[in-house]
């Protein structure tokens, strides 16, 4: 047999690594090196094939965990562009749990100071979502910066996940305050709110249009003082009757009349506060054995008191116990027995009241009808 030259031509020739790599081709191709080469004894291959499957091993097993925790991210990088000095500017990573067991988040932490990570929810149950929100510092930094937040997760494996940020914060604008906020306003109520803007630097420098794409907010800014290269800019922002219970994250652009960042934008938060709502919005059964029965609690509130009429639900697996009283809070047990079939439970449940044309709140119920594993 013609012998197979395996030498790395980095290492000096009478390394161990000449004769370590015949054997890997040995262990993983079947090749035989020749019988000058194996100069090892044979406890020495022992623990080398054993050694080397373990590295191997371990390689694959930090690849398949970090895949694992990856997939949970719907993405991993964001570009803010370009912003005001001291605007409000974050971004939110949702991560959704797709497996059965609980995902436990342990920390985050940021390599620039430019943003600052924080976490939603640590602990998220099956099929349960967070976020890992990631807010750029437009105070005390300006000009081009970037970060990478690592998201470290415990539990149910180890894993570190790598988010991108980067965004360029102007030194010439300036929000005061930070962000249009609305605070909580009663559903089906308007309101208005008002920042100011103020520029320096060109004296001819001009804001030129406040673009929504939301439906529900309107802008308008104008211009009320000028000098010497400054300029102040007051922008109102309503929100509109018809807007739907829950929080509001949206943005306003702003358009300029600048050569190059013709565009920046202003944050708008708030809480429209719903008539009635129930918690929590989705239901967790978590993993029910065939043939056993699990009860949970349903809180519904409402702006004044209330009956429940009805309770919509199309599986008969599912059963309920409201109270027939008017008042403000409702709590409704709910129980859920589970048949022989296994498989994923995502069930639709309507409550309906009589609050102004039979106000109705929607939740979900999501779990799992699964045996124990043999010897549980």
């Amino acid at each position: 047999m013609s012998r197979i030259d395996v030498t790395n031509p980095l290492l000096p020739e009478a390394s161990p690594c000449k004769t370590r790599a015949g054997l890997f081709l040995f262990v993983i191709h079947g090749v035989a090196p020749s019988s000058e080469s194996l100069t090892f004894s044979f406890r020495g291959s022992i623990m080398f094939r054993i050694g080397l499957f373990l590295a191997l091993s371990l390689t694959a097993n930090i690849v398949s965990a970090q895949q694992w925790a990856e997939k949970m991210f719907s993405e991993r990088s964001v570009d803010f562009g370009t912003v005001a000095r001291a605007g409000k500017v974050e971004h939110q990573f949702v991560i959704n749990n797709l497996y059965k067991d609980d995902v436990h988040i342990a920390s985050v932490r940021s390599s620039c100071g430019c943003t600052q990570p924080r976490i939603s929810k640590d602990t998220l149950k099956s099929h349960e979502q967070g976020a890992i929100i990631a807010a750029f510092n437009t105070r005390a930094f300006s000009g081009q910066h970037g970060a990478t937040v690592t998201v470290t997760i415990d539990r149910p494996q180890y894993a570190e996940i790598t988010l991108n940020v980067k965004g360029y914060i102007r030194t010439d604008i300036v929000l005061d305050p930070s962000q249009v906020n609305f605070g909580s306003v009663a559903e089906g109520e308007a309101s208005a709110k008002k920042i100011r803007i103020q520029y320096a630097g060109r004296n001819d420098w001009k804001i030129t249009g406040a673009n929504s794409i939301s439906p529900y907010l309107t802008a308008d800014v104008k211009e009320i003082s000028r000098s010497a290269g400054r300029a102040t800019y007051e922008l109102e922002v309503q929100l509109k009757e018809g807007a739907p219970a829950g929080y509001l994250q949206n943005q306003l652009l702003l358009t300029t009349n600048d050569r190059r960042g013709t565009k920046f934008p202003v944050n708008v938060e708030g809480l429209i506060v719903s008539e009635l709502t129930v918690s929590p919005t989705t239901l967790m059964l978590g993993t029910v054995p065939p043939g056993q029965k699990v009860t949970k609690q349903l809180v519904v509130k409402g702006a004044k008191p209330f009956k429940i009429i009805e309770i919509r639900c199309d599986n008969e697996a599912f059963t309920f116990q409201p109270s027939q009283e008017s008042k403000n809070l409702h709590l409704v047990p709910v129980s859920f027995e589970a048949g022989e079939a296994t498989g994923k439970i995502n069930q639709k449940i309507e409550i309906v009241t009589d609050l102004g044309g039979q106000k109705t709140a929607t939740l979900s119920a999501i779990g799992q009808i699964s045996a124990p594993l043999a010897g549980n």
